[in-house]
């Protein structure tokens, strides 16, 4: 296996308090309830990250914990990218070239996440919400390069995606 990237976009996310800051904002129930489910799906799957690369903001960073959590990762590697905070696709794919690890898991927002997605797949899936890339939603790659820093858009074989609403508790 060479390289291989799990793309998440941060779980729902609250706006009960109106005066916090965007960066700021926790999960709601529903987002930890879905981080949680793509936790489990991403163990029982066997997709294992060996390096995580978050968004510097509340929810990314507490998505990323209850996968951790659910999934079993373990201890790894994870960086937290300020240039991950509301990135656009070009943005995202320059972060992604500092990776170090085989299998990435990265965690940022829409709209940038689901551009990303869509560009750096060579064949989009025919799921029906994958172009609106819903909270949580998560695309697994097989990268068509040897290393990060050659990664490019329109390579990449997507092997797996979900969202939350197609997985059971």
């Amino acid at each position: 296996m060479g390289l291989r990237l799990i793309l998440t976009r941060h779980a729902k996310s609250s706006w009960d308090d109106p005066l916090l800051d965007d960066i700021e904002r926790t999960l709601n129930t529903r987002g930890q309830r879905d981080a949680d489910r793509v936790g489990l799906w991403l163990s029982a799957k066997g997709y294992h990250p060996d390096q995580a690369m978050i968004s510097v903001a509340r929810r990314t960073q507490e998505t990323w914990s209850r996968i951790q959590e659910t999934a079993s990762t373990g201890d790894m590697e994870c960086l937290f990218h300020q240039g991950l905070y509301l990135a656009s696709s070009d943005r995202i794919l320059q972060q992604l070239r500092s990776a170090t690890a085989k299998t990435v898991i990265l965690i940022a927002h829409n709209p940038g996440i689901g551009d990303f997605a869509a560009r750096f797949a060579s064949r989009l899936p025919p799921h029906p919400d994958f172009a609106r890339y819903p909270t949580c939603a998560t695309t697994v790659f097989d990268v068509a390069a040897d290393s990060w820093s050659h990664i490019r858009f329109g390579q990449n074989t997507v092997l797996d995606f979900c969202i939350p609403r197609d997985l059971s508790d």
